[in-house]
């Protein structure tokens, strides 16, 4: 019998793609923000401020890689 409850194994819901996030398309949050600009001015990428929560979290994980700072 397969355990599926989130509660006791919750690492199959753990991380959800961006893209299915319910409340991606609001803006990004301060938090996102703050680290992202961070990470755009340690990549010298342009900061846009107009990016939804989905899209910035994605943008971070890019700059992550490019800066090394990934997981």
């Amino acid at each position: 019998m397969s355990d599926d409850n989130p509660k006791t194994h919750p690492e199959g819901n753990a991380e959800k793609d961006p893209k299915d996030w319910t409340t991606g398309d609001e803006p990004m949050t301060g938090a996102q923000a703050s680290y992202l600009k961070t990470l755009c001015e340690e990549s010298g990428e342009a900061f846009d401020k107009g990016l939804t929560k989905a899209e910035a979290s994605m943008r971070i994980d890019e700059l992550r890689g490019k800066t090394g700072k990934g997981g």
